[in-house]
């Protein structure tokens, strides 16, 4: 899914051609105001930092130096993933009897946390409210923002196409309604709007997936997070989109070797990516750096796309969050598990905990 979002993003660039629209007083204008700006110096440097680590980096980044560390970063998905499987092999390799109690417990700490999340559900709404109302407020110059709509349009148009592409796998291999696949995702994608992050959102994910899509827990709690952080088809396409974007604006001529290059540097660099937000753009410097861009126009590149930059991050976030859905219902389906879902209310066990009434 990865390889056909860069696809059909570089199909689109090049066709509609977004680049060749800028004028220059534009590129000047948004090279003054966001080159120098902090958020993307610090993207820079971070892209540099990871460039130095080489290319089997995400191996190593996968060991946790310290596990309890690793839980509370949402940056750090793949060594939590590492540490569970580990402690689940060590449980499986003590005996069931010694390890059922920790195994209950964990149990019983996920139910709790699905609770927490279908109460932090009926404040969505509000809370989506709050957050998008903070991104209309730093957008930034409208002008700018405008000048930028035809290079917003091919994203958007792709991330669009993608959408529609999961459907059809959805229709065809699962034989799930795709429009009540969409409309049972939708809370995880509203979430996913909102935060920009794959990681804040995977909760709610697992909860929609699990309890009204049906698909098993031992798939979900699997492909899920994995997925959160190596399955990014919105962040890969965006990138695609965007270094082809900034070489027609700027004037680097990029041939078909160039373009087969940035569809294998985007697929590597989604699955080193973080599910965080503004991690797209680290790994734009990765991608613009292996088709041998000029180094010295790179901050330029980054300005010219960063006011739309926050926007796009939600739209993107909606379908990797999509895609990681989709894999984990045709997971269950190549399984031969049935889709049955089981939904839970926030107040299932309410009259457990409410005094009964005495009989008179």
């Amino acid at each position: 899914t990865t390889v056909v979002a860069i696809t059909i993003g570089l199909v689109l660039v090049n066709v509609l051609q977004p680049g060749d629209g800028i004028s220059d007083d534009t590129i000047a204008k948004l090279t003054d105001t966001y080159a120098s700006n902090t958020e993307v110096t610090s993207k820079l440097e971070e892209a540099f930092k990871q460039r130095e680590g080489g290319p089997l980096q995400f191996l190593e980044d996968m060991v946790p130096d310290n596990a309890f560390n690793a839980l509370s970063n949402n940056s750090l998905m793949l060594q939590v993933i590492f540490f569970t499987i580990f402690l689940g092999i060590c449980m499986l390799l003590i005996g069931e009897e010694k390890s059922k109690p920790l195994k209950d417990f964990f149990d019983t700490l996920n139910d709790v946390v699905l609770k927490m999340v279908d109460l932090i559900m009926l404040t969505a709404p509000v809370a989506v409210f709050a957050l998008l109302a903070n991104v209309v407020v730093t957008s930034g110059d409208p002008d700018l923002l405008l000048a930028l709509l035809k290079y917003s349009g091919v994203v958007v148009l792709g991330l669009v196409l993608m959408i529609v592409f999961y459907t059809m796998i959805v229709s065809m291999f699962t034989k799930y309604n795709p429009f009540t696949f969409l409309s049972r995702i939708s809370p995880a994608q509203l979430l996913a709007f909102s935060t920009s992050s794959s990681a804040a959102t995977l909760p709610v994910t697992m909860e929609r997936v699990e309890e009204h899509i049906g698909v098993n827990k031992d798939i979900s709690s699997f492909v899920l997070p994995v997925g959160a952080t190596i399955n990014m088809d919105g962040t890969s396409l965006y990138q695609g989109v965007a270094a082809v974007f900034i070489s027609q604006a700027l004037g680097f001529d990029l041939s078909l070797t160039d373009q087969l290059m940035i569809v294998l540097t985007a697929l590597l660099a989604s699955i080193g990516s973080a599910a965080v937000p503004g991690a797209g753009m680290v790994m734009l410097v990765i991608v613009l750096e292996a088709i041998k861009f000029p180094a010295d126009k790179l901050a330029i590149g980054l300005a010219l796309i960063f006011a739309v930059d926050r926007p796009l991050d939600m739209l993107r976030t909606v379908v990797n969050v999509t895609g990681d859905a989709t894999v984990s219902m045709m997971v269950s389906k190549s399984l031969g598990r049935e889709l049955v879902p089981k939904v839970k209310e926030w107040d299932d066990h309410l009259d457990e905990v409410l005094p009964k009434k005495r009989k008179k």
